[in-house]
């Protein structure tokens, strides 16, 4: 079984093949199943100690493999995670595993590949085909830094995390659905603004609190992963949010996606403002592409992705002067700089050790209109006193990024 996933890796005619080759006349045998299952666990034990979550392994799946082969590796994690107590899994682990609906729905009775492909009304031949090929991308996925406990490692002091108050998390999220059906660019930035100034509050109030504490959180990391297309000028948008909320972020970009360190309350935050920006973004990037002038230009690539970094840069911008200005009307403000600068070194310690070799790498912008277009669209009513401005498109913030 380990060398027909070797063998088929990234090759949808060789998997067939090997499956075929496996099914003995016509049926899954025991000692098929068997193997298949004491693949799958050795394989994805091995993709966990290299780093990758149960979200991630679900990610890469969705946009490799098809929805059997995705529904198979959920049954492959949650089989993994059987020996585990609650206790003994690390909060992220639990929380991305109930999103997954990652559960043991099999009997113990019989073998697991069986019961799932009659739950899928697959062949025997299809449902090792879906096996090779789900095996074989895991075998593919690269080290990555391991960001949170393996299961049977988790910290104590993980439960110990202080998480947003629901009641701002409930005005933030209700701020940025607003600002998700606005038709309008600018009263949508506006209200996504509000929401960022909010978060800025209560983080402000939060460190200020934490700072009286004997042991504070210590900064952790997640990862955001994007679709396609346009995932540099997205990943863009997500380090300017990364920036604005004080912490620090990477660039995979052979699979897409962001790892995010900072402070688990801000991680918050850049969870939630990231996923509504990005539908505003998009939104507003369709919106400025239905232009009756320039309307074949408006629809390139080009246009559409320099539309996309000059709104993120500018986004980026508004945040900013959100932050400086909820800082700068803090009352015990001049307590909070040196603690707001503690907590950006215990951050930035923390992604020098997980990512030492860092290099930087620009972000093209090929269409001039698409950038005019992006600020634009991003331009919101004033801050206090900050005026808007336009810049030029080499104001454009390098990632920091990794192949």
């Amino acid at each position: 079984m380990a060398a027909a996933m070797e063998s088929a890796q990234g090759i949808a005619q060789a998997a067939q093949r090997c499956a075929t080759a496996l099914v003995g006349r016509g049926a899954l045998t025991p000692q098929v199943e068997h193997g298949a299952h004491l693949a799958g666990q050795h394989i994805i034990s091995r993709i966990f100690q290299y780093g990758w979550l149960p979200e991630d392994v679900h990610q890469a799946a969705r946009r490799h493999l098809d929805e059997y082969a995705v529904a198979l590796l959920t049954d492959v994690i949650a089989a993994y995670m059987r020996p585990f107590a609650p206790a003994a899994v690390d909060e992220t682990w639990r929380a991305q595993l109930e999103e997954l609906d990652a559960a043991v729905w099999w009997s113990e009775s019989a073998a697991h590949l069986g019961q799932w492909a009659a739950k899928h009304l697959l062949t025997a031949e299809e449902a090792l085909t879906t096996v090779v090929e789900a095996l074989a991308l895991l075998i593919r996925l690269p080290k990555l830094e391991l960001i949170r406990p393996l299961p049977g490692t988790a910290r104590l002091s993980a439960a110990g995390h202080h998480h947003v108050d629901e009641k701002i998390l409930s005005r933030v999220r209700g701020l940025l659905a607003k600002a998700e059906s606005m038709s309008f660019p600018e009263e949508a930035e506006t209200l996504s603004a509000k929401a960022q100034e909010l978060m800025t509050k209560y983080a402000v109030d939060r460190v200020l609190v934490d700072a009286d504490i004997s042991v504070p959180d210590l900064p952790g990391a997640r990862r955001i992963w994007l679709d396609t297309p346009y995932v540099d000028a997205k990943a863009l948008l997500v380090d300017v949010v990364t920036k604005a909320n004080r912490c620090r972020a990477i660039f995979s970009s052979a699979w897409g996606f962001m790892t995010v360190v900072g402070d688990e309350n801000d991680l918050d935050v850049v969870e939630l403002l990231t996923t509504s920006l990005l539908v505003q973004a998009t939104r507003a990037m369709i919106a400025s592409g239905n232009q009756a002038e320039r309307s074949a230009d408006s629809r390139s690539r080009s246009y559409r992705k320099s539309f996309l970094i000059a709104y993120a840069t500018r986004i980026g911008e508004r945040l900013v002067a959100a932050n400086e200005s909820t800082i700068a009307k803090s009352v015990d403000s001049a307590r909070l700089l040196p603690v707001l600068a503690s907590r950006q070194l215990q951050v930035d310690k923390t992604f020098d050790s997980l990512f030492p070799d860092v290099r930087n790498r620009g972000v093209s912008i090929p269409n001039a209109n698409g950038w005019d277009d992006g600020r634009a669209a991003a331009e919101t009513a004033e801050l206090g006193a900050r005026r808007p401005f336009k810049s030029s498109p080499s104001r454009a913030s390098p990632l920091s990024s990794r192949q």
